[in-house]
């Protein structure tokens, strides 16, 4: 649902089966920025729910010219919900935040004042954090310090959706499985200057949560995929010859103590060390051999770059230099 005139500020809402948040929702939204002096819009993404969410989002939207509401045809997960919202919000900035009413809308103008003062990307740290300490809490706080050692971003709450970007750097990044924690880290791959604010958490009072403990095991894969990203994106060969390095090691041990099985009669027969060892050189290999065609890869991929770049500025400096009325133009 369109309107006309493009807003200062997006806030991106994804909803999954959230039909007693949402006008709850809504409504502190508009509470809390009701003598802000911005304009601003609500995008509401219903993520494929199969309650009430989109009907009564609809009538929000219908009622409210600065509401709109993004339908997803299926549920395809937070991360692909936000980015959808992403791709249709009008505003030059973009503010993220749950639909469960435990992110507070109060603390949007406090996120986007520190856009204003310069930083591309602002992270809520839901420091007094109002969930379940043993079974959301304490795993948060683990995942939060392993992230922030393994990206290098010293953010304390990667988890909390509350955060506020520049429309330029989020449409930059394109946002894939459980990406959307991931976001400070992928947003520093294009420069962008990051803050973080401690705001505000509530309880949830409505509704179940949709998170389990499945999306341990996503988050740690793709903590693996951004730290290629952020780290060895330029250079792939080396994350591969890293990888390597331990299998080179194995196969190195498991070859000596072979060799000193030799000297004893009564295992010199024995196969299993000879078979472990040539299993992790054939590794060891296999991860260099990978090591070098990424490296070709990409050393084609800039020539490729550097040819087009060569021709755009060979055309430039034609333009430029021809006088006007030459050749008969």
């Amino acid at each position: 649902m369109e309107r006309p005139g493009a807003p200062e500020i997006s806030i991106v809402v994804p909803l999954f089966n959230e039909e007693d948040n949402v006008r709850p929702l809504c409504q502190a939204v508009r509470e809390a920025l009701r003598d802000w002096d911005r304009d601003w819009e609500l995008i509401l993404v219903d993520d494929g729910s199969t309650d009430r969410t989109l009907e009564l989002g609809s009538d929000e939207a219908h009622g409210d010219r600065r509401v709109r509401m993004l339908r997803m045809r299926r549920n395809s997960g937070q991360t692909q919900a936000m980015a959808a919202g992403f791709a249709r919000a009008r505003g030059e900035i973009i503010v993220s935040m749950d639909g469960d009413l435990q992110n507070d809308p109060r603390d949007i103008p406090r996120v986007v004042s520190r856009i204003d003062r310069g930083f591309d990307v602002v992270c809520g740290w839901r420091k007094d954090r109002q969930d379940a300490w043993l079974s959301r809490t304490l795993p948060s706080k683990i995942a939060n310090r392993l992230i922030a050692w393994v990206t290098g971003i010293p953010i304390h709450d990667n988890g909390c959706s509350l955060k506020a970007y520049r429309a330029s750097v989020i449409r930059s990044i394109r946002l894939y499985s459980e990406m959307h924690r991931f976001l400070p880290a992928m947003s520093s791959m294009t420069g962008a200057r990051i803050d973080e604010v401690v705001v505000r958490h509530h309880p949830r009072i409505h509704g179940e949560s949709k998170y389990g403990i499945m999306r341990t095991f996503k988050v740690l894969n793709d903590m693996i995929v951004i730290k290629m990203l952020t780290q060895f994106s330029s250079r792939p060969g080396k994350w591969f010859a890293l990888l390597s390095l331990p299998f080179l090691l194995l196969g190195t041990v498991s070859f000596g103590v072979w060799l000193v099985q030799l000297s004893l009669p009564e295992a010199a027969s024995s196969i299993v060390f000879p078979s472990v060892a040539v299993m992790f050189i054939y590794l060891f290999g296999h991860l260099i051999v990978l090591s070098i065609l990424a490296e070709l890869l990409l050393a084609r991929g800039d020539r490729e770059y550097l040819k087009r770049l060569s021709r755009v500025l060979a055309v430039s400096d034609r333009e430029t230099i021809e006088p006007r009325g030459s050749g008969g133009r």
